[in-house]
């Protein structure tokens, strides 16, 4: 498979899991956390979802097109182990779902900060919520979900937190 076909599947893989977490998450109190901006296309596509609900991005430095890019009091700049915990001691757990998709080509460096981002993660994460990131995590509260159909097991992953 080229690189251009596994991006193509994992962007797919992406959009499957964030159109069925919206669905779950309806209902469900809560803001939207969105980590890693990149270009945008993501919290475009949240915000398409999940109309009128508060979407709160992470992000080291902008370069999102300009019409992607939240306004500043929903934009968190800086390294994700400041921010995140700086935006738990003031939104708590009360976070409905948490997209992620963080990484590089670099599996061990991979594995290091899903170490790391389990636990971050977790400190925002309301009762019941879910997560959809692009890197397994393992963390004690939350249950793995089956992939929606068509998405190749372990091309992203979906958990959802105990209530």
């Amino acid at each position: 498979m080229s690189r251009l076909d596994s991006f193509i599947r994992r962007m797919q893989a992406q959009r499957d899991c964030l159109n069925w977490a919206a669905e779950q998450v309806g209902g469900l109190p809560g803001p939207i956390l969105e980590v890693g901006l990149g270009n945008g296309r993501t919290y475009d596509h949240l915000r398409a979802l999940l109309p009128g609900r508060d979407i709160y991005v992470f992000e080291r430095e902008v370069r999102a097109h300009p019409d992607c890019i939240p306004a500043a009091d929903r934009l968190l700049l800086g390294d994700i182990q400041e921010t995140i915990p700086c935006a738990a001691a003031r939104l708590g757990r009360s976070a409905a779902l948490i997209h992620c998709d963080l990484g590089t080509g670099d599996h061990a460096a991979n594995v290091r900060m899903g170490e790391m981002l389990g636990a971050l993660l977790d400190s925002m994460l309301a009762p019941g919520g879910y997560v959809v990131v692009n890197q397994p995590l393992d963390v004690q509260r939350w249950t793995r979900l089956p992939e929606p159909p068509g998405v190749p097991r372990d091309r992203y992953f979906i958990y959802r937190a105990a209530e």
